[in-house]
């Protein structure tokens, strides 16, 4: 089982006991943005839920294993496991909720493909890549298995020296490199 412990400003640290590890995942999620940073610890099989605790210096987990009691520090992204005994009269006990593990979760939809991309008079596309503005036009990809009507018509250029080039042609006339 998971469990969920929000710390306010839209943190959050997720905790679930995996076989001997302890795995902490501190999600953070603003307007338009989500960040997510997870580790581990090897603790061993958890006897008791793990219990949060507020100090000055952030949040402390209590991990309890039938090796003994172990404490995670959480401060600001950072999350350290802390050595030796720490006192638990410093920290206030803070509620925490039970949440279904992660590998129960129901995975995500997929993203719907992008659509083109337009700015203006400028437009783009992805298959083939196209680009237009105005009257200019890049295409990369091939051009023979293009589906526009004006793929026999691209016009190349020299990678040496920029002069336009026909598609046919195996040497750039103004400097005479080889062409692809």
């Amino acid at each position: 089982m998971a469990y969920i412990h929000e710390l306010g400003d839209g943190r959050r640290v997720y905790l679930e006991n995996q076989g001997n590890q302890t795995m902490v995942t501190i999600s953070t999620s603003d307007p338009g943005q989500q960040q997510q940073s997870s580790c581990g610890f090897q603790t061993g099989s958890w006897t008791s839920p793990p219990e949060f605790s507020q100090s000055a210096m952030g949040v402390v987990i209590k991990i309890t294993t039938a090796q003994g009691e172990h404490f995670i520090q959480v401060q600001g992204s950072s999350v350290s496991m802390t050595s030796g005994m720490v006192s638990p009269s410093r920290f206030q006990q803070m509620q925490t909720a039970a949440s279904p593990s992660f590998s129960s979760m129901p995975p995500m939809e997929p993203m719907k493909p992008m659509e083109p991309m337009k700015m203006g008079n400028m437009q783009m596309s992805l298959d083939p890549m196209e680009m237009r503005m105005g009257n200019m036009e890049m295409r990369m990809g091939n051009p023979t298995t293009s589906t526009s009507p004006s793929a026999a018509t691209t016009r190349r250029f020299c990678s040496q020296c920029g002069a336009s080039v026909k598609l046919g042609d195996r040497f750039c006339s103004s400097c005479g490199h080889q062409l692809d």
